[in-house]
């Protein structure tokens, strides 16, 4: 066989190996961030002191502000239903109660629960319409590689995580930073860990007297080397994260990632503890 073809048939399929594996690994992130389908049936009636038209009216109320979140898909019935929601509405001594489950296409309940109230305008749609959907797999917006970098007057202080759909992490860089008696020091480390990730939407916090919109909250658990002694190990629980429209930034609201600490005071840096808590995706 000429060598010219055989060097050009060794290249079609060095082009193609690399095209199916972009393929499939861009299949694989749309797969994890595909928005889940959820089905809602029209809530039954159960006792006297409600109405069918009552039980539609909250069916509605139910529908629209799930839908409102832009996490899901929401549809009523089951046609294409992933996830179906089947709720009664009874009236149990001077309460209305508003009880329903959640199961999977196949039937498997995946978790029951309840709204209470004095009266049909009472039912908080919100509060139920969280724990509808408690188990339902939001995306995951966190897949991906982030950098957070703080500036600092002896140069950046940076942290670069990859987090993995499989819920590990793997630390590329995680620089720890000391400065204590006029002497600052900074350490590139690097390591591997996990965590765990619980999508929301229409979820508030207070932090400092101001509202923040939440869009999930994670834990993240770290193991790191070359590093201050105090961040070897990071354990960090219930992190809210905000994220920007496009999902390209997030913030840590009302926490961080500790990184070190500024034994100095306030002028070289504005707290005792430094930290990350913004973080740009990067890839």
């Amino acid at each position: 066989m000429n060598f010219d073809i055989i060097i050009s048939m060794n290249l079609y399929i060095k082009r193609n190996i690399v095209f199916f594996f972009l393929m499939f690994a861009s299949l694989g992130f749309a797969f994890a961030q595909r928005i889940p389908v959820v089905g809602i049936l029209t809530f039954e009636t159960a006792s006297g002191g409600v109405t069918v038209a009552d039980a539609v009216n909250l069916t509605n109320k139910v529908v629209e502000e799930l839908k409102s979140w832009g996490t899901l898909n929401v549809v009523q019935g089951t046609a294409g239903a992933e996830y179906v929601i089947r709720g009664t509405l009874s009236r149990q001594g001077n309460n209305v109660v508003l009880s329903a489950s959640t199961s999977d296409a196949g039937g498997r309940v995946l978790n029951e629960y309840n709204e209470q109230a004095r009266s049909l305008n009472d039912v908080s749609i919100p509060s139920f319409s969280a724990k509808a959907v408690e188990r339902v797999p939001l995306p995951n917006y966190l897949l991906g590689t982030w950098q957070s970098t703080i500036n600092m007057p002896d140069g950046p202080v940076v942290c670069i995580m990859e987090f993995k759909s499989d819920r590990t992490v793997r630390v590329e860089r995680y620089d720890t930073w000391e400065h204590k008696q006029n002497n600052a020091l900074r350490y590139e480390g690097f390591g591997e860990g996990s965590y765990t990730y619980r999508g929301f939407a229409n979820r508030v916090i207070t932090v400092s007297s101001r509202q923040v919109r939440v869009d999930a909250v994670a834990s993240i658990n770290l193991k790191l080397e070359e590093t201050l002694p105090d961040q070897t190990a990071v354990n960090i629980s219930a992190l809210n994260l905000v994220f920007n429209s496009d999902k390209t930034s997030f913030e840590i609201a009302g926490s961080m990632l500790p990184c070190g600490r500024n034994f100095d005071g306030p002028s070289v840096y504005p707290s005792a503890v430094l930290g990350f808590t913004q973080f740009v995706k990067i890839r």
